[in-house]
């Protein structure tokens, strides 16, 4: 597959009076939608961008991102997004670590976009659905999408940078084509008749790909939703009449914690759910599908894998807690650190090794070989195990480890017990400095709305269900956990209070 724009001009030919986006009352066709980003391809030509130029898209989930997105791509330019939230240094930092020229802009933040620009020597341009029209009235549409190769460069995402500054993660046109199309055939079996929720950001892997590619390659209906709320996302499930929802798992603790309110609303047209970004606590998957009647689907995947690696198969048993077996494609295993495979049931590295894999990490060449075998595996730095039929697991992050008094205890598994307390609504597991025994437990959660909980509560709830060295001995509550983006819990950005003996 050449640019990945002629998804678009494909789907625009042969279903051109479908809805592709809403956003609130306001639609576009995809004949619209095709047309409006070619306007953006000439209007990027006409500014001086060139192919393989670096243009950033700092923009929410609304039209004025898919248009501009599959306009630098017709370009045959690099899409960098980023979150439109970030500040004028952040901003700064990824146009000049890719040598991005230009930036769209939402003009909520135009201060901070500006001054990066300026910083950065690019040329800012203000975009949102208002402005989109006037922007590309008067300009001709370019004719055809500029030629692309397969391992050509489409995007550069930057990764969440938990083990330094954020690197730039080469996603190419064939590798987000053939994980975009795989996910539509085999995951979530997307049709013209359907119609995606889009409350993850386009500017994550897990929205661009599995929402709005996706949905672009099939013909369905992208819904989107610029800032994720749970009220909101029942309200637009209804009104749309949403087959798929994708989500992270905060976003489906959220929208059960707002269930009784909504109890008149229908949610019968939901097909399938898909959860990533995270691990799914099983209590959450659980209270989710009893309360809506959707199945949720869990898969896995990162940044650098364009995003998805594995899942659980439509039509295939589905094993809760696991994130399924690898996607068409994809092959994984599990190494210790000595780099070869353990026996089922044992816990070391997930590797990876398919079309989904990264280019490399943007001017990193010696990074991108740690991170990349010669043969093409990709470390993921996550820990896992696969168990008798081939089910992969997600035991914690590598980094994430936490090593009390000479035992391993992995965060994943005490959130879990956690996570089956009926008053707690998120909880995330960290490590604590300890004098004596290296590292000690600590755990901060946040409580469902009403209701009331001690910490010693909750100790001796965990206490009871784990050994004796992995139960949190200091747990704290706060009115919520620090999210990404994506809505993902950020265990680094934890507020620790000042500890005392217990």
């Amino acid at each position: 597959m050449p640019n990945l724009a002629l998804n678009l001009v494909a789907t625009a030919r042969n279903n051109g009076s479908r809805t592709a986006l809403r956003c609130g009352r306001a639609e576009l066709t995809y004949t619209e939608f095709d047309e409006a980003s070619a306007r953006a391809a000439t209007y990027l030509e006409r500014a001086g961008i060139e192919p393989g130029d670096r243009v950033g898209l700092m923009l929410p989930n609304t039209m004025a991102f898919a248009v501009a997105f599959y306009g630098i791509l017709r370009a045959g330019a690099v899409a960098v997004p980023m979150n439109p939230l970030l500040k004028s240094r952040e901003i700064e930092y990824y146009l000049a670590n890719t040598g991005a020229t230009a930036l769209f802009a939402t003009p909520t933040f135009a201060d901070e976009a500006n001054a990066a620009a300026t910083a950065a020597d690019a040329v800012c341009w203000p975009l949102d659905d208002t402005s989109l029209t006037s922007l590309l009235a008067d300009l001709p549409a370019q004719a055809e999408p500029v030629a692309r190769l397969d391992s050509d460069t489409a995007v550069v995402l930057h990764t969440s940078g938990t083990t330094g500054k954020p690197k730039g993660a080469e996603l190419t046109h064939g590798g987000l084509h053939r994980n975009q199309e795989v996910c539509a055939r085999t995951l979530i079996e997307v049709g013209p008749d359907d119609v995606i929720m889009g409350c993850l950001p386009l500017f994550h892997a897990f929205g661009m790909t599995c929402g709005l590619n996706t949905a672009v390659a099939a013909g369905a209906t992208l819904t989107l939703v610029p800032r994720f709320d749970p009220r909101t996302a029942l309200e637009v499930i209804e009104r749309d009449h949403v087959t798929v929802f994708e989500g992270v798992p905060t976003m489906y603790s959220a929208m059960v914690s707002v269930a009784d309110e909504f109890r008149s609303a229908t949610t019968e047209s939901l097909r399938v759910c898909v959860s990533g970004g995270a691990s799914l606590p099983v209590a959450v998957l659980t209270e989710f599908e009893t309360t809506f009647g959707a199945t949720i689907l869990e898969g896995y995947g990162l940044s650098e894998t364009s995003p998805v690696a594995a899942f659980n198969h439509p039509g295939r048993p589905r094993k809760a807690g696991s994130i399924g077996t690898p996607v068409d494609g994809v092959e994984m295993r599990v190494v210790a650190a000595d780099g070869l495979e353990v026996p089922h049931g044992e816990t070391g590295e997930i590797m990876i090794r398919g079309h989904n894999v990264m280019k490399g990490y943007w001017n990193l060449p010696e990074v991108t070989a740690t991170a990349v075998s010669a043969d093409g595996w990709f470390a993921s730095g996550d820990i896992g195990r696969i168990d008798e039929d081939g089910y992969f697991y997600i035991v914690d992050r590598k980094k994430d480890l936490i090593i009390r008094g000479g035992f391993n205890v992995y965060p994943r598994e005490i959130e879990e017990v956690l996570y089956e307390h009926p008053a707690i609504a998120e909880a995330a597991v960290v490590g604590l400095p300890h004098d004596s025994l290296g590292e000690e437990i600590g755990a901060a959660v946040a409580l469902v709305p009403g209701a009331t909980v001690e910490p010693p509560e909750l100790r001796e709830f965990v206490k009871a269900r784990v050994a004796a060295y992995k139960y949190p001995r200091h747990i704290w509550i706060l009115d919520s956990l620090p999210k990404g983006p994506t809505g993902k819990i950020l265990r680094r950005n934890i507020t620790i209070p000042t500890i005392e003996s217990v």
